[in-house]
């Protein structure tokens, strides 16, 4: 379906699983090559690789910690080494942490900081001195959540570390446009992935929320890897610097839908 992205290669960070996975496996479909970044989960970081070979890709788990220069590097590295290259960089590796913001640690805040803001720093940062040492396009796709603009009670540090994503996303695009680097974001909001498991197990909380979405209806992560893929290809070679809401509506005040209010 885009074929200028056949054989291009990919870093995914945080793609051993949920979003990042379909991601992975989405580009596979485009006959893409990938590099899967995990923390931990080596298990599900091989059945990765393999679902991304059966999909029509190839690829190579690393692990790797996108909250440090070095396990930034790595990642970079491997796509070099194993694929001879970089085209697009997806900084998706992301946690949160729900508790009342004035029992919030310094360690539990600084950790949720370094992985979904420092990490999409770090990414970003690789990727550009790769491609401005080589003289060549690159699209980075920063995930960001609804929760850039959407107050979240309880989880500050992660709607903190969302919007400095969002202007992150927005001044990075501006500053390397002239280089033929497009920087946008991608904002998920209730999507069925392994991070929402626990709580969409309980009937009456998934039912809560799918209530908030105007569509009436959780997301898939396929929903998400659908735009990526977009944003990644030449079909969106004029779109730099924009954050491209995957959330049914949810940002769209849905408390005052059908005139409420």
């Amino acid at each position: 379906m885009f074929e200028d992205l056949n054989q291009k290669v990919a870093v995914i960070t945080g793609g051993s699983k949920g979003i990042g996975n379909a991601i992975a496996i989405r580009y596979a479909q485009e006959k893409m090559k990938v590099v899967i970044n995990y923390h931990s989960d080596q298990a599900g970081a091989d059945k990765a690789v393999e679902q991304i070979k059966e999909a029509g890709g190839d690829a190579v788990a690393v692990q790797a910690d996108v909250s440090t220069e070095a396990g930034v590097q790595a990642l970079l590295d491997a796509a070099i080494d194993n694929f001879g290259g970089l085209d697009v960089w997806v900084n998706n590796a992301g946690m949160e942490i729900q508790r009342p913001t004035h029992e919030v640690s310094l360690e539990e805040w600084n950790k949720v900081i370094d992985i979904n803001m420092t990490g999409v720093f770090l990414g970003e940062k690789a990727a550009l001195n790769y491609w401005l040492d080589k003289k060549q396009p690159g699209a980075i796709i920063n995930m960001s959540s609804v929760h850039q603009q959407i107050p979240w009670p309880t989880f500050a540090s992660y709607a903190t570390a969302k919007g400095g994503v969002k202007l992150l996303t927005e001044t990075t695009a501006m500053e390397y446009a002239p280089h033929n680097i497009r920087v946008n974001a991608l904002a998920p909001g209730a999507i069925n992935t392994p991070i929402n498991a626990k709580k969409f197990a309980d009937k009456a909380q998934y039912e809560q929320t799918r209530s908030m979405v105007p569509m009436a209806k959780i997301g898939d992560p396929e929903d998400v890897a659908d735009a990526a893929v977009w944003l990644a290809s030449n079909q969106s070679k004029y779109v730099t610097g924009t954050t491209m809401f995957v959330d049914g509506g949810m940002s769209l005040y849905p408390s005052f839908q059908g005139g409420k209010g």
